[in-house]
């Protein structure tokens, strides 16, 4: 097995992993404690209008829905899963794959929180660090929650991964 091809299904099946621990997380946070979570069908509707070039809204809950939009957000949530985790096997090295450690995983998680932060919140109209909703420091903290699950779940899912991969390099060779 080529270094790329580890790289890329490792980045794949540990994204797609850590990102289905942070759903399954935050559907459990709903079932126990109500906690309402992220409307995946907001995050299509506000790319679904990129593609028009309107990237801010006021409200992205009273801008026209866009078809597909819910599909779209969770293609979307899913591949920047992947994406977060090709940066970080980038930057913590490939090696990472072969013997996750924790707090790596929980660091870079923890991180990821600037990309809804400074980037999804701002453009569905919540304002910087969700300033302009009702009650900002619940929405950072859920927030904050929610990606330190994604790094917990990097973790987890890194774990496995390396178990696979210790069972496909010595079919495939390094």
């Amino acid at each position: 097995m080529t270094q790329n091809l580890i790289y890329g299904l490792s980045a794949l099946t540990i994204g797609v992993g850590a990102t289905a621990f942070m759903d399954v997380y935050a559907w459990i946070q709903k079932r126990l404690f109500g906690v309402p979570s992220l409307d995946y069908a907001m995050v299509g509707r506000w790319l679904g209008h990129m593609r028009e070039g309107r990237f801010i809204h006021d409200a992205i809950g009273r801008a026209r829905p866009v078809r597909g939009e819910r599909t779209m957000g969770w293609v979307a949530h899913y591949g920047i899963g992947v994406m977060f985790a090709a940066v970080f096997l980038g930057l913590w090295g490939r090696g990472w794959a072969f013997d996750p450690t924790l707090w790596p995983a929980l660091g870079f998680g923890t991180a990821t929180v600037l990309a809804p932060f400074l980037i999804l919140q701002p453009g569905m109209g919540a304002g910087v660090a969700a300033a302009r909703t009702p009650r900002p420091n619940v929405a950072r903290r859920r927030s904050l929650v929610a990606h330190l699950s994604f790094g917990f779940g990097l973790y987890v899912a890194a774990q496995v991964n390396a178990l696979w991969l210790a069972q496909a390099i010595p079919l495939f060779g390094r």
